[in-house]
Formats: structure tokens, sequence, C-alpha cells
């Protein structure tokens, strides 16, 4: 550990404040990569929201980036999207990223980089507008929804044909656990085929109808790909959290892959260290999991940078259990022999710390074993930290770059709105 320590009080480049535009120039290294996948420690942090966004508005004002593509559904992510880009309203039914957990991207510095976004969007012509994607699994019902809105205007006949294929989804769309639960485990026959079928049906489709409106074709044919990953997911939850993951993780891939092949676009991506970083390196690979990052690294090579971040102590918005309100939690110092432990021994305040140049072999070495890493998401419990948040990992080969920040604050969430009254004070996440 002496020769870890020392080596990363020598090879630390000191982080100016995140606010200033010195902070954000020090990542125009990463501005000839096609992906830069910006991980976070916790789903609570300002410090970490706060620095990803400083990076993705330099990566998008100075090297060409057009995508900022996070870990959220696709029906909320859209909403932003439509608010960013211009292309209205789209019929809500409901505000963007109302359902748990609600502050983990409904909060004020999500709302001010997508305000930056849509004001940076304003001086371009619409094809040229950055995109705001969601990549996550868990939005069904509001996914089945969109499908069918979108084809009861282009299309009354396949309309009709997806509301029998979704039929049989219809009931568990408010607790697809519960489907997942009588499918594995009661014996229920699956929908499998049926929101197939939906899909391919889509994508045999796209010709005709992609005449009529290329973007709701798109968004609708990749709410048809959530129900069918969806689908997937929730009964592979009862065959176990390995296989459940890889879908996830599988299908956040494939929407990246999605969102690329339109327009060969270079694409930020923002998502828990879990997700960014390579599971090879760490003891999910080690359990069979595979990840976003390790998935990009495979398929782009050193044209996907996975960027970690760590904190040591401070505060974090999380809940005490799912579906339970968040709340402001002190987070307890890191263990011995953790590399947020390491980290604090060497002393800098806050620090990048960068092994992808081939020059940097002293510190690739040195991160080259296995320590403890912390990860909470949005459940946090300081009682049972070292079983419930640490795994082990070997941070060179997890990642390609590391940013470090001792002492963090929380997030700060936005109120739910659900009224159309306030949306200047809320906008874009005020329907």
């Amino acid at each position: 550990m002496e020769n870890l320590i020392e080596v990363l009080q020598e090879t630390a480049e000191p982080l100016p404040d995140v606010a200033s535009e010195s902070f954000a120039t020090m990542f125009d290294r990463y501005g000839d990569a096609q992906m830069v996948l910006i991980g976070e420690a916790s789903h609570g942090t300002h410090e970490f929201y706060q620095a990803r966004a400083a990076i993705t508005r330099r990566l998008v004002k100075h090297h060409g980036f057009s995508i900022v593509a996070v870990e959220a559904d696709w029906p909320d992510a859209d909403q932003i999207d439509r608010c960013v880009r211009g292309r209205g309203n789209g019929g809500w039914h409901e505000s963007a990223f109302s359902r748990f957990p609600t502050w983990m991207w409904r909060n004020t510095d999500v709302q001010a980089f997508t305000r930056w976004l849509c004001e940076f969007n304003r001086t371009k012509a619409p094809e040229q507008r950055v995109e705001f994607r969601g990549l996550d699994v868990y939005s069904l019902r509001s996914s089945m929804r969109e499908v069918l809105g979108y084809l009861e205007s282009a299309d009354r006949s396949m309309a009709k044909e997806a509301r029998q294929r979704y039929a049989c989804l219809t009931p568990w769309h408010d607790d697809p656990a519960l489907y997942g639960h009588f499918t594995e485990i009661g014996g229920m026959a699956t929908c499998e085929n049926a929101v197939l079928e939906q899909l391919q049906a889509l994508l045999n489709q796209r010709l005709s109808l992609i005449e009529e409106d290329g973007e709701a074709l798109f968004n609708a044919t990749q709410n048809a790909r959530v129900v069918h990953a969806a689908e997937q997911y929730y009964r592979a939850m009862y065959r176990g959290s390995r296989e459940s993951w890889n879908l996830r993780d599988g299908h956040m891939f494939e929407t990246l892959q999605a969102l690329r092949s339109r327009h060969h676009a270079k694409v930020v991506v923002w998502a828990h260290n879990s997700h960014i970083g390579d599971a090879r390196a760490t003891r999910m690979g080690d359990e069979g999991q595979l990840t976003l990052g390790q998935l990009c690294r495979e398929a782009f090579g050193k044209e996907s940078v996975l960027i970690g971040m760590g904190t040591d102590q401070g505060t974090v918005a999380a809940a005490d259990d799912w579906d339970e309100p968040v709340k402001i939690k002190n987070i307890v110092p890191s263990l011995p022999r953790s590399w947020e432990r390491a980290f604090v021994e060497a002393g800098h305040p806050q620090a990048l710390y960068d092994w992808r140049d081939d020059k940097r072999q002293t510190l690739r070495s040195a991160l080259s074993i296995r320590l403890l890493e912390r990860a909470i998401g949005v459940i946090y419990r300081p009682q049972t930290e070292r079983q419930s948040h640490y795994f082990d990992a070997n941070l060179s080969e997890q990642f390609d770059a590391y940013l470090w920040f001792a002492h963090t604050l929380a997030i700060t969430p936005l109120k739910t709105v659900h009224s159309s009254s306030h949306e200047e004070d809320t906008f874009p996440f005020g329907i």
C-alpha cells in the first residue's frame, strides 16, 4: 500500500473548481474518442453530477459529441429530448422521472444541464441538435403506451394488432415483477412471443412508415425494444441476479448501438460506476456478470473511454429501501484496504488520475491490484456498509481514468410536478 500511496501522490492531476473553464479543458484529451462513459460512485452526489455535466458540455461544444445517453428509462428521457431539441411535447401523460427514484434525474444539477443543452441546441439546425436519451429497461407500461400511441396515428390496423399482442402484458404493467413471479414460479405462459412479434412488425414496416415521421418511428421502435427487453428482464429476476443484470446491461449496449448507427454519432454516457466499469476487473466479472463498459470496450477498443468517480465522506441523497422516501444521509468514511482510503491517504482533495496513455505505466502498474471499492446506488445502508456497498476491483483494468473528490455533498432533488401551470419554473421537468 505504501508504494500505491506514493504513486497516487506523484501522479495526481489536481482538479480546479468544477465550475471553472480550466476544469473542463482538462478533459479535451478524450475528444478523440467515439464514446466517453462517465461513471459515479453514487446516484445522489452533487459533485459527480456537476463534474459529469461540465465534461459533457466541453465534449459537445468542442469535440462534436451529439448524444448524451443516461441510465434512465427511454420514455422519460424522451420527454427531456423533446424539450431540448424542440420536438414538441408528444402528448405526455405524466412528468418525466416521476417514479422512484425521482431524485436520480429530477434534481437541480440535471435541470441546469438540460437547460444549458436546450439553449445550445437553439443555435443549431434541427438535424445538428444534441440528443438526450435513456438506456434503461424498467419502463414497461410507458413504453407499451408509446408504441400504441404512435401506431394509432400512423397505422390503425397495426395499432389494433399491437393491442392484441400487448394484451398479454397489460394486466401486469403496473407491477411487472408479479408477471415474472407467475411465469417463472407459477407456471403461467409467457408473453415473450407476442412482444417479439410486435417488435418485428415495426421493424418490418419501417420503410413504409418512415416516410411519415422517421423520428417518431425510431422512438416507437426503441420503445418496442424496451417492452421486449423488460419482458425478459422481469422473468430473469426469478432465475438469478446475474442473468437479469446481464439482460439489463446488454439492453443498454444495444440501445447505444441503435443510437450510434443512425448518424455515426459520438456519445457521452452517464451511468453508475458499476455499469461504466469493465466487469472483468471486478468481483462482478468473477461471478459471470457483464457490464456496459465491458461491452463497449469489446466493441470499440480504445475509441471508448471509461471514467470512474469516487469519494470518501460527506452527504448523499438515497433511500433506506426501494420505494421509500429520499433522505440526505451521512457517508461513512471509507474502509481500510479500499481504493477510497488509498486516495484519502494520498492527500489530494480532488484530482484526476489518467492511465489511458501508454506513457503512464507507473500509475497503471500501481493500480493493478485488487482492493475494495464502494458503490452507493439509490439505496444506502451505512449500518451494513461492508456487506451492502463494497466489492473487489482492479482499478487499472476497470477504468481508463478516475476522478477523486474527498468530500462531497448530496444532490438537491426537485419536487415532482404533475401540472402544466408552472412549466416555466420547472422546465424541462414540469409538464
